[in-house]
């Protein structure tokens, strides 16, 4: 492994022009977040095309999103709580306090694994039903969720320890952690599906041992001598002193992620009921096609993330202000983009995964109706970044909560009262929970973020 270790990062990170240190530090992770979303759809891909039981199958895999949810929302919890809290330390100059929290967090992640896995191998079943199976559905969700949930040590050591590299500045790295897995998916998938003929049993292997690679492989950068911080063994024993602070950050990510889960549940049970399989169907095609710009978008705020938090942590507030505004303005573009893309041609991002007439007919217009006020959720991508950036917990979880706890679940539930068509109802949902929550985000910025920098410019 070549070292990426530039020894003035420190130095970039407090000096460097902004605009060109945060598309250096954000072109990798995005490029990383492009193929970690390979990860996340080429196995929806290779399935919706099976012959025959394409679209039943492709349902059946979107029923498992909770669990794929809920496994990334508790490395969340750690991690995210974790990296950004890590680098704080770094800019106040104090590595070994900074080892320490990745390294609290490593073990962290490792027992929270093993507690999921045995949770959902034993109410695996119980939670599909919950999640709106059908007699038809159930024979291709439960096996993908088990295989898959018994591989989640992999996923979240490779997703959860990679944000530690990124946090350091090494984006290179973290790109070909999770392009290794990625790359090792593609090959793996059509091998396992078709070559073996396992159909959603071999799609869900393949991502296991690809993640089990990308995992060795970010566990093995993090112990060598090319890492700022390095997992030893005498940092491995969890804090909660140090924890306690780790967990308050991430709890926003985590509810953010674990409501993901609630809010695919509720969308899923109550298109079940009103629109059948088919509207299920539509739902895994709009959500898969929300992740083809929110994962990206995940990257930018990943590249920025390190910025932000070494110059709150060295007191610099106009670095810090002027990081937000460049992370801002490129969201903005992104995500205006990809929704005018979205509203054009929603046919092609639908063929994508399958192509039956019926299941066509219907996602069409579900698609262009729940993306149609993605073009300014960059908005709320940036400030609630920038709050998990500079420490603002509170913040953050309030616009998490927000939009799906406050808002869109319960709309979910409320707006087919009011509409003859129950499935359009349910799809209106998000437009109108995401159009109040991006002005509710934007509103919190100025009453937090903005006495933040004051009081950082008087110290």
């Amino acid at each position: 492994m070549n070292s990426q270790h530039n020894p003035d990062v420190s130095h970039q990170l407090a000096t460097a022009p902004v605009g060109r240190l945060l598309l250096k530090l954000a072109i990798p992770t995005v490029v990383a977040q492009l193929v970690n979303l390979l990860y996340n759809i080429v196995d929806r891909i290779y399935i919706g095309h099976m012959p025959d039981v394409g679209m039943t199958a492709l349902t059946g895999i979107g029923l498992c999103f909770p669990v794929i949810y809920l496994i990334g929302a508790f490395t969340m919890l750690v991690a995210q709580g974790g990296a950004p809290r890590a680098a704080i330390a770094m800019g106040e100059g104090d590595n070994d306090k900074a080892e320490r929290i990745m390294g609290s967090c490593f073990t962290c992640l490792i027992g929270t694994a093993v507690a999921l896995t045995a949770l959902f191998w034993i109410f695996g079943e119980q939670l599909l039903w919950i999640f709106g199976c059908s007699e038809e559905t159930i024979i291709y969700a439960l096996p993908y969720m088990r295989i898959y949930s018994s591989g989640s040590i992999f996923v979240m050591m490779a997703l959860g320890m990679n944000l530690f590299v990124t946090t350091q500045g090494f984006t290179t790295v973290s790109m070909r952690t999770v392009l290794i897995g990625a790359v090792s998916n593609i090959i793996l998938d059509p091998i396992f599906i078709y070559g073996f003929h396992m159909g959603v049993q071999g799609a869900a292997l393949a991502t296991v041992i690809s993640q089990a690679v990308s995992g060795i492989w970010v566990v093995r950068f993090l112990t060598g001598k090319q890492s700022t911080l390095r997992l030893r063994r005498g940092s491995l024993r969890p804090s909660w002193e140090l924890m306690a602070p780790v967990l308050a950050l991430g709890i926003s990510p985590f509810v953010m992620q674990s409501t993901e889960a609630l809010l695919n549940i509720s969308f899923n049970s109550s298109l079940q009921r009103y629109g059948g399989d088919v509207a299920v169907g539509a739902m895994t095609i709009a959500s898969t096609v929300l992740q083809m710009v929110w994962i990206p978008s995940q990257g930018l705020g990943q590249g920025a993330q390190p910025i932000i938090s070494y110059n709150y942590g060295a007191k610099n507030a106009k670095r810090v202000k002027d990081a937000f505004f460049a992370l801002l303005k490129v969201s903005c573009v992104l995500m205006g983009s990809f929704w005018l893309l979205v509203q054009l041609f929603p046919q092609v991002f639908i063929r994508i995964f399958n192509n039956t007439p019926e299941l066509m007919d219907t996602a069409v217009w579900t698609l262009r109706l729940y993306t149609a006020v993605l073009g300014l959720f960059g908005i709320q991508m940036s400030v609630q970044q920038t709050f998990m950036a500079i420490g603002k917990a509170k913040a953050s979880l309030f616009i998490a909560c927000l939009r799906k706890v406050i808002l869109l679940i319960p709309l979910i539930f409320i707006l087919p009262c009011f509409f003859e068509d129950k499935v359009f109802a349910v799809f209106l949902a998000e437009p109108v929970s995401d159009f109040i929550s991006i002005a509710a985000a934007a509103a919190t910025f100025f009453f937090v973020f903005r006495p933040a920098m004051a009081e950082l410019e008087k110290k």
